[in-house]
């Protein structure tokens, strides 16, 4: 008895009993998921018996071949399949599909899946090979196939996160616990490379943290934004952007059909209504259209500790506390501290005593050559933006720059991945 068997060589093959009679073909290999990140028992067979799609547990089954599967009995009393919730047809609902292999976070597809059979004579999921090798095997006529165990690319289970929105009555969703350990920018790639259903069931997945759901919002591209957008209410489309930075909450509301954009608006909670009504006040293609208006500020006569007090108090990202903006007793900007400069500093020292007298600065109207310039110049991960009056807008971080600047064809992410 093998300890190794593929799905593909299942599926077709015939079903005997004990005595070696024909009874039937299997049709699909059915297993239980959602019991562990590293499980995936087999718990038992379809097949079609006498013109009926039956169920055949795996307790009845003597012995599991590439050429042909074996019941324990001459007799069988076995039901119509019907699936119930958890179950899944590794033939029709996992072979030749797109899962997501976690450790590279790409989109890969089973050409074939494995089965292993543990010491206690169970069988479980081991793996999928997503190389074409197992798919042009399969070509070749039933009795010319062997048994191919080569598999140069094989993906461990535990390594693989299957979509399984398609699955009826399967109830199970992608595990967001495993999902929340790669980076919103690693689950925008898969978004992208993924189909529609995929994507949307990858965003549901991560909608159970709404702020991770938000952070990878920021990181889709605006054709996917506003995709997944477009089939969310008034409400849930505000509710979104309200957890987003603001810059790229008013970039997104820009993107939104015209219709639906003030409705969404006046749905967003007062104080970031009003600062998303201010940046798009601005050309989005000038400092102010580009500044995210949330930062932090002391006054000069403020201690190190009392501005890395207000650092730790926010809950800002981390371009937005990279500086903190110095004003006088009018509001007007005197310089910008770097946090590095705050930590290393005596938390008993005044700011005014770490100033400069020159601090880089760019009014709202300012273009981005110019912003990008200055960046370049002085070697800034941020730089503050003033008003009229020379008051502190808002903050330029160096990835809203470099976002503007890099050519579409480059920001094709290559890290999903196409199989």
């Amino acid at each position: 008895m093998p300890d190794v068997v593929h799905v593909s060589s299942l599926a077709g093959s015939p079903l005997l009993d004990s005595s070696g009679e024909r009874l039937g073909k299997v049709e699909d290999v059915v297993a239980r998921l959602g019991s562990g990140e590293d499980e995936a028992p087999v718990i038992g067979l379809t097949a079609e018996i006498g013109g009926r799609v039956l169920f055949v547990p795996a307790a009845r089954i003597e012995q599991l071949g590439p050429f042909s599967v074996t019941t324990s009995t001459t007799k069988l009393d076995l039901a119509q399949f019907e699936r119930r919730e958890g179950e899944v047809l590794l033939r029709a609902d996992l072979l030749d599909r797109r899962v997501i292999n976690m450790p590279s976070a790409r989109l890969v597809r089973a050409h074939e899946v494995e089965l292993v059979r543990d010491e206690d004579g169970t069988w479980r999921v081991a793996g999928i090979d997503p190389s074409l090798r197992p798919r042009l095997w399969r070509l070749l006529p039933r009795g010319f196939r062997g048994h191919d165990t080569e598999h140069r690319q094989f993906i461990p289970w535990q390594d693989i996160e299957p979509f399984v929105g398609h699955v009826p009555t399967s109830r199970l969703r992608l595990a967001a616990r495993r999902l929340t350990r790669l980076h919103p920018a690693q689950i925008a790639d898969l978004v992208e490379a993924a189909s529609h259903e995929e994507g949307e069931e990858i965003l549901e997945a991560v909608g159970q943290d709404k702020e991770l759901e938000a952070d990878v919002f920021e990181e889709l591209d605006d054709e996917h934004q506003v995709e997944f957008l477009r089939e969310r209410s008034d409400a849930e489309a505000a509710a979104l952007l309200a957890r987003m930075d603001t810059d790229d909450a008013a970039d997104l509301l820009m993107e939104v059909d015209q219709e639906r954009r003030l409705p969404i608006l006046n749905l967003l909670p007062p104080a970031t209504q009003a600062k998303v009504r201010s940046l798009l006040g601005h050309n989005p293609q000038t400092a102010g259209g580009m500044m995210n208006p949330d930062f932090i500020s002391v006054t000069s006569d403020a201690t190190v500790d009392d501005a890395l007090a207000r650092v730790r108090a926010s809950n800002f990202g981390l371009q937005q506390v990279a500086i903190v903006c110095v004003v006088d007793d009018d509001g007007k900007l005197v310089d910008t501290l770097s946090l590095a400069e705050l930590v290393r500093a005596n938390e008993l020292q005044r700011v005014s005593e770490l100033v400069d007298d020159f601090t880089p600065r760019v009014g709202t109207d300012a273009d981005i050559p110019e912003v990008a310039r200055l960046m370049s110049d002085y070697n800034l991960v941020a730089m503050p933006v003033t008003d009229a009056d020379g008051r502190p807008a808002g903050i330029i971080a160096v990835d809203d720059v470099l976002e503007l600047l890099v050519p579409e064809e480059w920001r094709r992410r290559a890290a999903a991945g196409h199989d």
